[in-house]
């Protein structure tokens, strides 16, 4: 593994993770908030019941930070795990007005949580093309 390729996967494998573990045993009302706001980005989310979401969301951040942490997953299965995450991320983005200025790209104060998120998908780019 390259130092440069090592560096992306380390940081940004520690903050997902991070927030991963964090979220385990995520309260029901917690949850329920965030399945809210996640269902803007992908609908389908919001047929699930609140816990099952949570532990699907804090197992789904610990699966993607492990698999960058750990030098035996090839970057290209790293990189596309990590993509997978950030596309659903910046879907919630780009499908909530409130994020967006009215050009629908620029961010809102309120946007600039999700949209810094398009760091993430930049470096799963790097990752899946890197030789």
């Amino acid at each position: 593994m390259s130092l440069s390729n090592a560096i992306l996967r380390g940081v940004t494998g520690a903050f997902i993770l991070n927030s991963g573990l964090g979220k385990l045993n995520l309260p029901t009302e917690a949850a329920q908030g965030m399945q809210g706001f996640a269902a803007t980005g992908v609908p389908q989310l919001a047929k699930m019941d609140p816990d099952t979401f949570g532990k699907f969301i804090s197992y789904s951040e610990i699966g993607v930070g492990t698999a960058l942490l750990t030098p035996f997953v090839p970057k290209k299965i790293a990189g596309a795990a990590l993509g997978t995450f950030s596309a659903g991320l910046l879907s919630m983005y780009f499908r909530n007005p409130s994020m967006t200025e009215s050009d629908g790209v620029r961010p809102t104060e309120e946007g600039m949580t999700l949209a810094k998120d398009v760091f993430m998908a930049a470096i799963a780019g790097a990752l899946l093309t890197s030789k």
